[in-house]
């Protein structure tokens, strides 16, 4: 058993160590709470969540995808058909429309 002054410095290191504990418990618990009252915020104002918005923009990025791929097909038959009737020139509209369509 410690006596004296050294028995008082552990008693003081002890506390300290303990509030340390305390204090770092009470951080979680307000980082908790406004982590908390953020999402409730951001609930309430409609506000989409970021996995949401990346699995819209992939969806986009591969209908346009698509999209190309069928323009090129389109115009391929196009083309294929114009030389079947004998040289006529294929339309073009629908190739400027996505042209248009990318620019936005």
């Amino acid at each position: 058993m410690t006596t004296g002054p050294n028995r008082i410095l552990d008693d003081f290191a002890k506390l300290m160590t303990d509030a340390a504990g305390a204090a770092q418990g009470v951080r979680g618990e307000i980082e908790t709470a406004l982590r908390t009252q953020a999402e409730r915020a951001l609930n309430s104002m409609d506000v989409v969540q970021r996995e949401e918005f990346e699995a819209a923009r992939e969806m986009a990025a591969r209908a346009r995808d698509e999209n190309e791929a069928l323009l090129s097909r389109i115009d391929a038959l196009e083309k294929r058909i114009a030389e079947l009737e004998g040289g006529a020139k294929p339309k073009t509209t629908r190739r400027k429309t996505a042209a248009a369509g990318k620019a936005k």
